[in-house]
């Protein structure tokens, strides 16, 4: 069997594979259940690629990604429920009903109008599926979110109704004050109360980052990146001299860390 450009070949390779007796013994043994994590782990994959820049991963990753849908639309199949053609009428179904602006004669002109649009259809889409509209403002964010992007849309939903500061150095004041919390149970020698804090920090610092219009999952990964590359150029440093990390001292690092910040800074000018 060939490569193509045709999703339909990738539809065979994924038949073929969960195919009893002459297809792949792992393919064949695996369940919506076993394959979901895997689904997860390519979409975190994605957004590395995309936040390192690198394009030439990127297409591998959304490849990746893709044969997800693949296989979840294959076992879907197999038990008599949809398959891959029917996956893509719904998205495609979903997408013109949602963008009535686009596709009809609905208001879109600016950002939010485009988002109030969407909300209320979705609320449509609820009630015509005979759900029961969800209740209270936090209603509807999925409880399978990575925490800081929950954090993020409870805060959004919350900030929706009036419960929110008018100003980011007022929730810089706030992430002090759990910083404080912290110091406090520390001083009791209060693990579990300083571990609680570190919870409530953390969401301060979301809320923070939404109010300076950042995404919190995003910044981390970038912070993320910036720590593996200046650790590496401490690595890199001792090497130079014939060490490895544990070899050195804690003062010996920082020196490095603080040469391998200047480094970066200088080389942004």
């Amino acid at each position: 069997m060939k490569p193509s450009r045709d999703i339909s070949r990738l539809i065979e390779i994924m038949a073929a594979l969960r195919t009893p007796v002459t297809g792949c013994p792992w393919d064949l043994e695996q369940t919506f259940d076993t394959i979901a994590p895997y689904t997860l782990e390519e979409a975190y994959e994605v957004a590395d690629a995309i936040a390192r820049g690198d394009i030439e991963h990127l297409k591998d990753e959304l490849g990746d990604l893709l044969l997800q849908v693949v296989f979840h639309a294959r076992m879907a199949q197999e038990q008599g429920l949809f398959a891959f053609d029917d996956v893509v009428e719904a998205i495609t179904t979903k997408m013109i009903r949602r963008h009535p602006h686009i596709f009809a004669d609905a208001d879109g002109k600016t950002a939010e109008a485009v988002k109030g649009l969407w909300e209320q259809i979705k609320a449509e889409e609820r009630a015509a599926r005979g759900e029961k509209a969800p209740t209270g403002a936090l209603a509807g964010v999925p409880v399978g979110l990575p925490a800081l992007t929950r954090a993020l849309k409870l805060q959004n939903k919350a900030g929706q109704v009036g419960f929110d500061w008018n100003d980011p150095r007022a929730v810089l004041d706030k992430i002090r004050e759990e910083a404080d919390e912290i110091e406090a149970a520390l001083d009791e020698n209060d693990e579990a109360h300083a571990a609680t804090e570190v919870g409530d920090l953390l969401f301060a610092v979301v809320n923070l980052a939404r109010h300076l219009k950042a995404d919190p999952e995003g910044v981390l990964r970038g912070t993320n990146l910036k720590f593996e590359r200046r650790f590496g150029s401490i690595e890199k440093a001792l090497a130079a001299q014939g060490k490895a990390p544990q070899d050195a001292t804690l003062a010996e690092m920082d020196a490095l860390w603080d040469a391998a910040k200047a480094a970066e800074k200088a080389a942004e000018k």
